[in-house]
């Protein structure tokens, strides 16, 4: 009987999932589940790209827990002679004391649980899971798997806001995120180009949400995302970045409370906010409305503004590394951000950008950029694999 690892990567209306072989190198199938709470549909793809299953329920048919309950009897189905030895999560936040990816149990669940204030949009949703399998399958080991540890190694500067001390000691401290996707593409660029991962690279993470990482030699040096996800770039609804007295302003003129607060600059913003058309780069790009061209240029200049400031973390800059939706498939997202970042030595290759794959800057370029496609959900299964050889949490 062959052992497999499942990955969950659990979001508000959706549930990606694979399967990998024990050793978390090669995945089996993937799929998910997308829609929940409007129009549940189910999708499995095997190894070679064949759907193997689709399935489809009404609005209220499906919640996160069923949900998980048919991942788990879709993946069973299809994967006869199969024993799950393990499952795996990405979880946003690990706060401060969780370092690196760990086997959970009660009391660190009940730890994560202590997070949700600090992820209120993404940690419900990354816990659901493991408490439905837990329920379930009580035996079966989980791994979560945080976004916020690779940020761990950042200098104590780089993580401290100019508040009063004990505020800090609180727990109030920039985390930073998309620690998965950064470690990923790091380790990628260690295989693919290992001299220029030796360097000081900076990674854009560019998709519905959006940061930036300083990377020297494989570690984080700063992060453009802080406290939460809502900080740094402008995202496909979110705001990133904007000066607190705007929030103090709002709650005064406008009489919004701290929920109100949270919806503009979490759900109404960003691409979504500026255009009023679409939070979806594709659709902008299509768009003819001069608010959706707007929405793009800002989305761009911002990149640029923070690439200088990252620039300035590390002392100079050897890569620029494009990852996740909009930074794998777009290439005039890419060509305007290389152009804005000239200044640095970097010159585009038209034609290697266009086609978007592995280097996109031209040879005589003193600063290297690429496209290398992120794969959290590979790297939740190298670390799930690494920790089933290690004893259980107490």
């Amino acid at each position: 009987m062959q052992d497999c690892l499942a990955v969950l990567n659990a979001g508000s209306s959706s549930i990606k999932f694979a399967l990998y072989d024990a050793a978390g190198c090669k995945r089996l199938l993937h799929g998910q589940i997308e829609g929940i709470g409007t129009a549940p549909h189910l999708s499995l793809v095997d190894a070679n790209g064949a759907i193997r299953l689709e399935r489809r329920w009404a609005a209220d048919e499906l919640d996160h827990d069923l949900a998980t309950r048919e991942i788990f009897a879709a993946v069973s189905g299809t994967m006869t002679g199969a024993r799950l030895a393990a499952v795996g999560h990405r979880v946003v936040h690990g706060g401060a004391n969780y370092k690196r990816s760990i086997r959970v149990n009660d009391k660190i669940l009940a730890d994560l649980d202590a997070l949700i204030p600090l992820a209120p949009l993404h940690q419900p949703h990354n816990l659901a899971p493991i408490r439905t399998i837990t329920g379930r399958h009580p035996h079966l080991p989980q791994v979560a798997c945080f976004d916020t540890a690779f940020h761990q190694a950042q200098p104590l500067l780089a993580q401290t806001f100019a508040l009063p001390r004990y505020y800090f000691d609180q727990g109030v401290r920039r985390y930073g995120f998309h620690g998965l996707s950064y470690e990923y593409v790091s380790h990628r660029l260690h295989e693919i180009c290992p001299d220029l991962a030796k360097g000081r690279v900076i990674i854009a993470h560019l998709g519905n949400g959006a940061s930036l990482c300083a990377v020297k030699d494989g570690r984080s040096v700063a992060s453009t995302m802080g406290f939460t996800a809502v900080d740094g770039l402008m995202m496909g609804t979110r705001c990133g970045t904007i000066d607190p007295g705007v929030i103090l302003y709002l709650m005064d003129k406008e009489g919004l409370d701290s929920r109100g607060i949270a919806d503009l600059v979490y759900r109404r913003s960003g691409l979504l906010g500026v255009s009023g058309i679409s939070s979806d780069m594709r659709t902008l790009r299509a768009s003819t409305a001069p608010e959706a061209a707007e929405a793009i240029a800002l989305f761009e200049y911002r990149i640029i503004r923070e690439v200088g400031s990252l620039v300035a973390a590390l002392g100079g800059l050897d890569g620029l590394i494009f990852t996740a939706g909009i930074g794998e498939h777009d290439a005039a997202t890419r060509a305007n951000v290389m152009t804005g970042c000239a200044w640095l030595g970097l010159i585009a290759d038209i034609a290697r950008n266009a086609d978007g794959r592995g280097r996109i800057s031209a040879d005589d370029s003193s600063v290297a950029a690429w496209v290398v496609p992120t794969d959290e959900e590979g790297m939740i299964a190298h670390h799930t694999a690494a920790l089933l050889t290690m004893a259980p949490a107490d």
